[in-house]
């Protein structure tokens, strides 16, 4: 497996597939490289795709101590630079999206678009007491419970209407895979978004080619949220997925896949 040594110790996974022009995935807060698997062969017909995990998330190593969000931009810009990429197409979903946020602001000058799922650039009251009840779940250790609390936030009530059994197959999984390790990683994920907030002065800096795509029945990062980004990102489209809340990649992946690589494709070459 592929990892990439930081400065500071930690070691950081990827994965590539195909050829062409390079685009990375950025993982929302309770992803893994895992989590893209059915986007990766649409993908990878036409792009050399990038997936990659966060300090603690997947294969990464885990920290010992709390840290702050931008730690991830300095990793993102160490692994473009170690698979010797001058410019990407950047894909951020959620808690992605607020690294990519980030590494544009810093380095818009190795982007070629801005790929922006679900992300908004704040946390909002409402979104904070999510996340403060995604940690009490957290807590109990517990992988089945922790999906019962957690996870109905994140798809819309159509998904759980029309696939209850899909979800609670992934609820075995859940118990399964989310060990004491990946608790205490994600809350330290969770409170690295406590001072997360660009203000619309920064974001009229980005001037790369941006994709925003909203989700009709998103709650976490809602449409009206997203359109500060909209209205401030000088060179932005919006998209909205319909009938789709905040796992929208999940949800719609067909619909999903073709929003992301015909908007990249347009600035590929």
């Amino acid at each position: 497996m592929p990892f990439l040594k930081t400065k500071d110790g930690p070691e950081l996974y990827y994965e590539l597939y195909g050829e062409g022009d390079p685009i990375i995935f950025l993982n929302g807060i309770m992803m893994s490289t895992l989590s893209w698997k059915d986007l990766v062969p649409v993908v990878s017909k036409k792009f050399k795709l990038i997936l990659f995990d966060f300090r603690d998330q997947g294969n990464s190593s885990k920290m010992n101590e709390q840290y702050d969000l931008d730690i991830h931009v300095n990793d993102l810009l160490s692994l473009i630079d170690g698979l010797v990429v001058s410019r990407i197409h950047m894909l951020g979903l959620s808690y992605g999206g607020q690294v990519a946020l980030k590494f544009a602001l810093l380095h818009q000058d190795r982007l070629k678009t801005l790929i922006l799922p679900n992300t908004t650039n704040f946390i909002s009251n409402h979104l904070r007491e999510i996340g403060k009840a995604w940690e009490v779940a957290a807590e109990l250790n517990d992988g089945e419970k922790f999906f019962q609390l957690a996870v109905p936030f994140i798809y819309s009530e159509t998904f759980y209407q029309k696939h209850l059994d899909v979800l609670q197959k992934r609820q075995e999984m859940f118990k399964t895979l989310l060990t004491k390790e990946w608790f205490e990683g994600f809350m330290r994920l969770s409170r690295s978004t406590k001072n997360y907030y660009i203000c619309p002065e920064q974001l009229k800096i980005i001037k790369v080619p941006t994709l925003l795509i909203g989700a009709e029945k998103d709650i976490i990062a809602p449409i009206k949220e997203m359109m500060i980004l909209y209205e401030n990102i000088e060179n932005c489209e919006f998209v909205t997925i319909p009938q789709a809340g905040h796992a929208a990649f999940l949800e719609k992946t067909n619909e999903f896949a073709t929003i992301v690589t015909g908007f990249a494709l347009k600035y590929s070459g």
